[in-house]
């Protein structure tokens, strides 16, 4: 005798209610364990990234001393060098003024190029190591940097820049920042003006490199444009980054740095 169909339809409602309570428990059980758990992933997700942060900090210093040790060989030793055999070739023209004058064209033609490795070598170890920087402070390090930015391009380029005491390596992290953006704007932006400002708020300092170029998608940047070298320096100085261009017209690069001895939270 085969079963009452509506008995048939009564055990399968049960029995599609004993799975669904069976799941809606093993879900509860599964987001209780996650929820017992969720602190020490939170944990575990703030120590590796402090982690991560120090890690890129340490390679950052690291890349800095090797900067700065080339650019001290560059100019003690290299530099020496070329001056010494500057002085040695002007002594040599003045001897064969007399004794071989049809040599002096070729003589000055080395003192010419003596001239040029000579200031070749100094400016690739200012670019390693700025002087300004360690001797006069970021705001005639960041001036210098402009003074070459318009030699070297047709934009124009403004100063707005307030004091900012800042820690030794802040100071250089926003130095290479602008660097950077002043090298991607020349590049890529076909901007007409840009500013370049130093900002006090309260305990941070705000760094900022805005162009009216042709702009960019933020969300979707690459190392193309160092942003994530950026990134990590800022960071890594207990900072924060923020890349902008509203409306695709023009990009706006900011670092939010802590004053020298202070550790507030970022705005």
């Amino acid at each position: 005798m085969l079963p009452d169909p509506q008995i048939l339809v009564l055990a399968l409602v049960a029995l599609l209610a004993l799975a669904a309570a069976a799941a809606t428990m093993l879900h509860r059980q599964r987001r209780h364990a996650l929820d017992q758990h969720q602190p020490q992933l939170d944990h575990e997700v703030r120590r590796r990234t402090s982690q991560l942060t120090e890690l890129a900090r340490h390679l950052q210093l690291a890349r800095e001393d090797e900067r700065a040790r080339l650019a001290r060989d560059l100019h003690d030793d290299l530099g020496s060098l070329l001056t010494s055999a500057r002085l040695e070739t002007a002594r040599i023209r003045s001897r064969l003024e007399n004794t071989a004058p049809e040599t002096l064209p070729r003589v000055a033609h080395l003192v010419a190029l003596l001239d040029a490795m000579v200031a070749v070598t100094r400016r690739v170890s200012a670019d390693l190591l700025p002087p300004a920087l360690a001797h006069l402070g970021l705001a005639a390090a960041l001036e210098s940097l402009a003074a070459e930015f318009r030699q070297a391009t047709s934009v124009e380029l403004a100063l707005a820049l307030q004091p900012a005491p800042l820690s030794p390596q802040a100071e250089l992290t926003v130095f290479r920042l602008v660097q950077e953006a002043l090298t991607n704007v020349a590049k890529h932006a076909a901007a007409r003006h840009v500013q370049v400002s130093l900002v006090t708020h309260g305990d941070w300092i705000e760094a900022t490199v805005t162009d009216d170029g042709r702009g960019c998608d933020p969300s979707a940047a690459t190392d193309r444009h160092g942003l994530v070298g950026m990134r990590f320096r800022v960071e890594g100085e207990g900072g924060r980054l923020e890349v902008s261009s509203p409306g695709g017209q023009g990009t706006r690069v900011s670092a939010w740095l802590p004053r020298a001895h202070t550790a507030a939270p970022a705005p």
